[in-house]
């Protein structure tokens, strides 16, 4: 996305803490390890310098190595309980779902947050799931709550939609595409702004 953007993955990360953002992942699909690791390592010197926390996506090796707070695993990485036995208890671990099985599962895992979507249609990356809607971000949030577990609101979040999975109990949104929609710090600024 940064590529499409025009933007490299440091300086959008740069923006996006000087903006006030206090959770980052960095999610590096194609990128070569010894590149992965490089960038991790200096997106994590600068979020523990604005006492935020970076999340590495997917890969556990280069979560431990670089000092990032944590992972974030999907559906097709890495078990929960396999990704916690590499990065330790203290790590923070977040898992994708969904479905309600999916969900349900991920509350007896090791994990610190679930992530619930698609919630809205995204052209970002091909999930093979269709979006799930804030009936289902509700549902997810309630039992995840019951289980002590916060939920995440992924896929399709928008400037304009944001709140709306807020309200309907997330305790946080991830968004990708429309963070690079114009200046990064200024469009990060807006999102906080809409989440007080």
């Amino acid at each position: 996305m940064c590529a499409a953007a025009g933007r490299a993955p440091l300086d959008v990360a740069r923006a996006f803490l000087n903006a006030g953002a206090k959770w980052l992942q960095l999610r590096c699909k194609t990128m070569p390890s010894g590149a992965f690791l490089e960038l991790a390592r200096a997106i994590q010197a600068d979020a523990a310098a604005a006492d935020a926390s970076l999340i590495i996506n997917d890969r556990a090796d280069i979560a431990t190595l670089s000092g990032a707070a944590g992972l974030h695993v999907g559906q097709t990485d890495l078990s929960a309980g396999d990704a916690r036995s590499v990065i330790g208890d203290a790590a923070i671990l977040g898992l994708s779902t969904h479905s309600r099985e999916q969900w349900d599962a991920a509350l007896v895992e090791p994990i610190s947050y679930i992530a619930i979507g698609p919630a809205f249609g995204t052209g970002t990356k091909h999930t093979g799931y269709e979006p799930v809607g804030l009936h289902i971000v509700k549902l997810a949030s309630t039992a995840a709550s019951a289980g002590g577990v916060p939920t995440v609101a992924i896929g399709g979040i928008t400037l304009e939609n944001a709140r709306s999975v807020i309200d309907a109990g997330a305790a946080s949104v991830a968004v990708i595409s429309d963070l690079l929609k114009g200046d990064p710090e200024t469009r990060c600024r807006a999102f906080l702004r809409a989440l007080e």
